[in-house]
This record gives C-alpha cells, structure tokens and sequence, in this order.
C-alpha cells in the first residue's frame, strides 16, 4: 500500500482530508491562486495538500462594504470545466450580476469563494505554513497545527497577505498611529476619529469613502494631481470601438489585452522593459462606483508633496505641499498609508534562510522560469510574486486561471 492517499479527480466529498506526510506537490495558500490551483490537480494524477484560511486576505484584510474593480466575468476561480464561476454562484443564489456592468461586492465574493472552496477544493486544511526548507528528494513542511509533510515539490501562492508597502517615513512610526490599508476589514471603530488616508488608488479611495460612510473625518492626500477614476464599462460596444479598444480580464486596451492573452510573450521580454511595465501599467485607479461617494464628501489634498510625518501628543502630523507650494500640517488621529504592495522574498519569513539564499532574485523578486519555477527546483512561485516574469496579469485574481491551467500541465507532465 502507498505510503500517501491519493485524490481522485471524482473525490468530491466535502472536508475530504489528503492526511499523508508525503505528496507530489504542497500549495501554502488558499487564496483565488491556491485555490484554482488545486481544482486544477485534482484532474492530474498527482497527490497534493493544500494549506491556508481560504480566501484570508480577502474575508480579513479589505474593508467590509468594498465593491471589487474587476468585472463581473474578471472575478471568478478558476476549475478545468469552468464548473462553478461567479456567474453560477449568483444565479444560484439570486444575487444580481453581469458579466460587465455591475460591480461585485466584497462580501459576495468571498461568499462564492468559500462554496467554490467546499464543492471543489474540499481538502484545504486551514493551518498556517510555518516552515520550508529543503531537504533530499524535495521538501520539509511545518504548519502551525505541528505537522511535518514531506513534498516532492512547493507552490508558494501566498498572496497580498505578506508585501503590503509603507514608506519609510510611515514604517518607523508607532502603529498605534500609522497604519497599512490592509490592516483594516471592521471601519466602525474610526467612527468619530480623524483619519488621513495616503493614495490616489483603489485601495486608498475606497477605504476613505467607507471611512466617511462609517463616520470617520477622514482627508485623502495624494501626489498624483487628480483620482483617475475608470469609466464606466459598457455593452454591448460598437464594433469599431471593441477592435480599437478590446476588453480584457484587466480592463479595456490592446495593452492590457496583450497582458491577458500573451503572458508567456511577457515571460521572454528583456528584464528592464518587464519591470518597468509591471511598475507603469494599470496605475492608481478607483472604480466608476465609488467616484459619487467622494468627490465633494470630503477634503482631497492632490498634488501634494510629501515631506514627512511625526507623532507629537497622540496625534500623527502629516507635512506636505500643495500644487502651488503652500506648506501644510494635517494633524489628525491616526493615519493610513493605501501605498501598495512591494513582493520581498525577505519577507516570507517562513522560508528557511539556506532555501532564501538559494532562490535567484532581481530586487527582491524570484527569477522564475515558464513554469513558475525558480532556480531551486520544484519551488514555484504564483500571483503576485510572479508578476514581474509574467507580467501585470498575474497582479490579479484573473491571473490565476492562466496560471492554474499552464502550471498544473507542466506539474503533470513531470509527474
């Protein structure tokens, strides 16, 4: 008998559990990539365990009440027979939805990640991955519930979660003070408070529209001179119109169309012209929705120059520039830097410092192959941390579906 328990691609039963200590591959991470990923396997011959909080960062990390910037038909998992898409889940529930047209609401999301999650990727064992190192023949896992797995090969799908981004005037500041956007999902406790909120993206005009929304006195400031808000998508569109500008899983463009469709075209670019479109495309973008719930709500300070910040009697106090040179001091009760995320292998610091060393990098960043390996084999890398190999697309939840299929092919024939 196999020292392992193998999961069939019929096995379907919910909680299902693959409790060896040896697999073929180990994903760390249940978010969208981890996810899709092991849809993916299980109609593979391979044996795998998958670990994580399913969709953590997403159920955690991001303000209750946000609406996702992606379509409709941008934001599911993924699964080899596109069995259970967003789509299915709120026609089975409902909920209104188009494939364009009608923004997504967090709690939606999440709640049709977790059914995707029970149907089809049952096996998930909600327990963080403390340690990996390499060891003869692959792999050494600890998790946090104390066991020790044995794999042939990792897939670190470790998401957001670890490379939100402060600036450094921002990161030497007390917390109590200074925070990530990330760090905030319940706003109702800045009810009252005076917040200001760093950023001109996403991430930084949402939480400061549900921070007004929940009764905080919130100001925005940004350098960027205005909030590039997007418009509002549209169908159907005027032929002329979808071949001048053709939709994507990333939005409207040949550009981002090229990023969707040609990732491994992205994949043989020379390093400097990859970085620096994964640095210059797509940048700081709310969405249409939110435009009404800010624009003459609250202060916006666009255009600043930012010189520094400092804590003095309980208050944080921001010093920037207008447009016009004017110097100005915002004082206010807590501050929240929506400034980004920056992929640090650094700072994955349940990798074992000897495996770190090994995994060559460019700023930081794993230099990965066109199967998402890096330079120790059989350790892969996906979403984020992949983005500056395989470009913008991978940034995103809609990368996982190109990911998954082409990653779960090259693990099978290997297999």
């Amino acid at each position: 008998m196999s020292d392992y328990t193998r999961v069939s691609p019929q096995a379907a039963l919910p909680g299902y559990l693959l409790s060896s200590s040896f697999v073929d591959v180990s994903i760390v991470g249940a978010g969208p990539y981890g996810l899709s990923i092991a849809a993916f396997l299980r109609k593979t011959r391979l044996t795998f365990r998958i670990f994580g909080t399913p969709l953590r960062s997403w159920r955690q990390q991001m303000p209750k009440g946000m609406l996702l910037k992606s379509d409709g038909f941008a934001s599911s998992l993924y699964d080899p027979d596109s069995a259970f898409t967003l789509r299915h889940y709120c026609e089975e529930n409902g909920l209104p939805y188009a494939d364009v047209g009608i923004p997504v609401p967090i709690e939606t999301f999440v709640a049709y990640g977790l059914e995707f999650q029970k149907r089809l990727v049952p096996m998930v064992e909600e327990t963080d991955v403390t340690a990996v190192k390499r060891v003869a023949g692959g792999f050494q896992l600890q998790t946090a519930d104390g066991q020790t797995v044995s794999s042939r090969k990792v897939i670190l799908a470790a998401g957001i979660t670890h490379f939100g981004y402060l600036p450094d005037f921002l990161a030497a500041l007390p917390r109590k003070y200074v925070s990530h956007s990330l760090d905030h999902h319940e706003l109702s406790g800045f009810r009252g408070r005076t917040v200001a909120v760093i950023g001109a993206g996403a991430s930084a005009v949402d939480l400061a529209a549900l921070l007004h929304e929940a009764g905080a006195g919130v100001q925005l400031v940004a350098r960027r001179p205005e909030i590039a808000f997007h418009k509002p998508s549209e169908e159907p569109r005027p032929i002329f119109q979808r071949i001048k500008s053709p939709r994507s899983g990333l939005g409207l463009g040949w550009r981002s169309r090229l990023c969707t469709d040609a990732p491994l075209v992205f994949h043989a670019m020379p390093e400097k012209l990859r970085f620096r479109a994964v640095q210059r495309h797509l940048g700081p973008a709310p969405g249409w929705f939110v435009r009404d719930k800010v624009i003459g709500r609250f202060p916006l300070h666009l255009g600043t120059t930012i010189h520094g910040a400092n804590v003095e009697n309980g208050r944080v106090h921001l010093q920037f520039s207008k447009k016009d040179g004017t110097r100005t001091e915002l004082s206010v009760e807590h501050l929240i830097g929506a400034t980004g995320f920056r992929v640090a292998l650094s700072k994955l610091s349940f990798l074992h410092q000897d495996l770190l060393r090994q995994i060559r990098a460019v700023a930081d960043t794993p230099v990965l192959s066109r199967s998402f390996q890096s330079s120790v084999p059989g350790l892969y890398f996906v979403g984020i941390a992949s983005a500056n190999c395989f470009g913008p697309l991978t940034r995103f939840a809609y990368g996982a579906k190109f990911t998954a299929r082409h990653l779960s092919d090259h693990l099978a024939r290997g297999a």
